[in-house]
């Protein structure tokens, strides 16, 4: 039976949530509540009463975070529980793994391909380009674009008239072209064994409800686990209803007030609706934080407070208190980032390293000002975002090369593998892959090798080390033996290695990346599980472009509202607190995206620990380099309007106003002002 010695620690309504018995559960975990704890402790029970490990479904929204939940319910219940043997993942992974092995109930082989979200856009472009419907007067959507349209239809499960209407309506007119562009663009997947990222939830609902074989793959779980419920998508939720269809024992932990991400098509009806979903649920809130002090607490739950429609709670601490929030109007951009490095190089001084230090912002440009102002001062800063591993072009190249070796059918592989050789364009690549593929994929690599298609002469070297990359990796004993997967990788790069050089200017740093890619698949038995894996939940960023490391040993954070989810500091500053910038004014078209923009300011608010200072700029330039004065006066975001304000303490702007900018009174500024007379 469960150990109680398992929930010491924990405060009553987790104790409560881990000894939930049978049936749905909605743990409504608040900002810092210890939610990962609590999910952890529910896994450690269900082992130590006896579930099978295998038959515990753990959904999380990063494998990182599965793993981690998973170290430490085995380190709780101890080896022979079995922890290591729990199904744990995100949704996706989860799914390209059923689908594995079950996939051939919906015309699937176990040897697909899974496509990320670029080669995805570059397959549209191909099936655009095929069709043909872009070529009239009038603008067409592009790759990107259609890309998409096509996601927010497969997650949000709506038509794609209903997506254009709404969230695309310059694209209205060209409505029947995209829906012919999807039906020919699933067609080509379907031919070819390709799935991309949104089809690995939509071919795991349609495996769910194939009489027999979707009881038996639902059955084979008896409790289903899901992390971060908030920010599931529509899909997701049904593809947990077939799940669930005959047995309720699921578990759900979310917060209502962190749903943030409908551009990713999550919506937070999922978490709103579930009592109701699925009849008899237990909800349990757990409302005390372990993170903020109390005046931070109440400054965010006077935001949320004006929220319409949420779930009740209230989060409340025992942290000893640091001092009420500060809301902080400044006279423009320029005050708010002087202010702000004062701030940080105040409270540095105090003794909170730089590192300990975050300014938050809801986009990326909204810090431009402020960086400059840090690099003036000499204060070293780092800023969350830039380009994501799988977006880098060496390393797409090389899972390009062990797609096609996988899949000899990866139309996409082929197309990106062979314009890598010097002097072959689209045309070229399009003659060789119709060559090799000649009716029948799986001879493509036979046909290559004892057929090669003729090439320009440019090529010819390349194409002769191609080939010969692609003979050694398929060689009789080439796929067996330990580490077999690791030694492809480095044969590849190898190949790859001259291109690479030809091609980049930082060449040293890309091929960096793909030496510490062949360690990763060290790990691994199969080629098509390193790919998968490596798409499904890739590392966050790569070396290249990134220029040296930092000397300095401290350094301020930056980052997206979106991009501090989940990470906290025991100091904050928010930017940009008016209207138009939170919420922000492209968000700001109907209630539900108001809404949004209320939780993203909660979001904010509770990543301070000890110290927490939301700035809102009073004036804001939109010529900053013209002679005149054009600026636009703003007003504090009205999420911090009324009783909420009472929840800081307020500060104005400081110093004398500065001298309004002169006119210039030039035959030029003059002529300006003319003109607009006359339109």
């Amino acid at each position: 039976m469960f150990a109680e010695g398992s929930v010491e620690g924990l405060n009553a309504p987790q104790v409560a949530a881990v000894r939930h018995g049978d049936g749905p559960l909605l743990v409504l975990a608040g900002a810092g509540s210890g939610k990962t704890r609590t999910l952890t402790a529910r896994v450690t029970r269900l082992l130590a009463d006896g579930v099978a490990p295998e038959r515990i479904l753990l959904l999380t929204f990063t494998r990182r975070a599965a793993a981690e939940m998973l170290r430490r319910a085995s380190a709780a219940a101890g080896p022979s529980s079995g922890a290591s043997r729990v199904w744990g993942g995100t949704f996706h992974a989860v799914g390209n793994r059923l689908l594995r092995l079950h996939g051939q109930a919906v015309g699937l082989g176990p040897d697909f391909s899974v496509v990320d979200a670029g080669d995805a856009a570059d397959l549209l472009d191909l099936v655009r380009s095929d069709l043909g419907v872009a070529t009239g007067a009038k603008r067409f959507p592009r790759a990107d674009t259609l890309a998409a349209i096509y996601s927010r239809t497969v997650n949000a499960r709506e038509p794609v008239s209903e997506v254009v209407d709404r969230s695309y309506p310059w694209c209205r007119d060209a409505t029947e072209g995209i829906i012919a562009i999807f039906r020919a663009y699933t067609e080509r997947k379907r031919e070819r064994q390709v799935l991309d990222y949104d089809d690995l939830l939509l071919w795991w609902w349609a495996l769910l409800g194939v009489p027999g074989v979707g009881e038996r793959v639902a059955g084979a779980f008896d409790h289903v686990l899901v992390d971060e419920y908030q920010d599931t998508n529509a899909l997701q939720a049904d593809i947990l209803m077939r799940l669930r269809a005959t047995n309720a024992n699921l578990t759900v932990v979310g917060d209502d007030a962190q749903a943030i991400y409908s551009f990713r098509a999550a919506t937070v009806e999922n978490i709103l609706g579930f009592a109701e979903r699925f009849p008899g649920a237990t909800v349990i809130r757990l409302e005390q934080n372990y993170r903020s002090t109390q005046p931070i607490l109440d400054a965010a739950n006077a935001v949320m407070a004006g929220a319409p429609r949420r779930w009740e709670k209230r989060l409340w601490s025992d942290r000893p208190d640091r001092g009420r929030p500060v809301l902080a109007s400044c006279r423009d951009e320029a005050e708010q980032s002087e202010r702000v490095c004062e701030a940080v190089l105040a409270r540095r001084e105090q003794g909170t390293p730089l590192r300990e230090q975050a300014v938050l912002f809801r986009a990326g440009h909204h810090s431009d000002h402020l960086e400059v102002e840090l690099s003036r001062r000499g204060i070293p800063f780092v800023k969350y975002g830039g380009l994501k591993f799988l977006e880098a072009a060496h390393v797409k190249d090389l899972l390009a090369l062990l797609r096609l070796l996988d899949n000899p059918g990866d139309e996409l592989a082929w197309f990106r593998a062979l314009q890598l050789l010097q002097g072959v364009g689209p045309a070229t690549a399009r003659r060789v892959f119709s060559e090799v593929q000649g009716g029948a994929p799986d001879l493509a690599i036979s046909r290559l090798l004892d057929a090669p298609p003729p090439v320009p002469a440019a090529a010819a070297a390349d194409f002769a080390a191609f080939c010969s990359a692609v003979a050694d990796c398929t060689a009789p004993g080439a796929g067996r033996g330990p580490g077999w997967v690791a030694s492809q990788v480095e044969r590849l790069r190898r190949f790859y290695e001259p291109l690479c050089r030809r091609a980049h200017d930082d060449a040293e740093a890309r091929l960096r990346d793909l030496e510490q890619l062949e360690g990763v698949a060290a790990g691994y038995s199969s080629r098509s599980a390193f790919v998968a894996d490596l798409v499904l939940d890739p590392p966050s960023a790569t070396s290249d472009l990134a220029g040296p490391p930092l000397l300095d040993e401290d350094y301020l954070i930056l980052s997206t509202i979106h991009s501090a989810k989940g990470l906290e500091w025991d100091t904050v500053s928010v930017l940009h607190a008016a209207d138009g910038m939170i919420p922000s004014d492209m968000a700001c078209g109907s209630v539900e995206e108001i809404e949004e923009e209320r939780r993203l300011l909660y979001v904010a608010l509770t990543r301070a620990r000890e110290h927490l200072t939301v700035y809102a700029p009073l004036r804001y330039y939109h010529q900053r380099y013209r002679p005149r004065d054009a600026h636009g006066y703003a007003q504090v975001s009205r999420f911090l309007g009324g009783t909420t304000r009472d929840a800081f303490d307020l500060t104005g702007p400081t110093g004398p106003d500065p001298e309004p900018p002169r006119l210039n009174h030039t035959p030029t500024a003059v002529g300006d002002v003319l003109a607009a007379l006359w339109r």
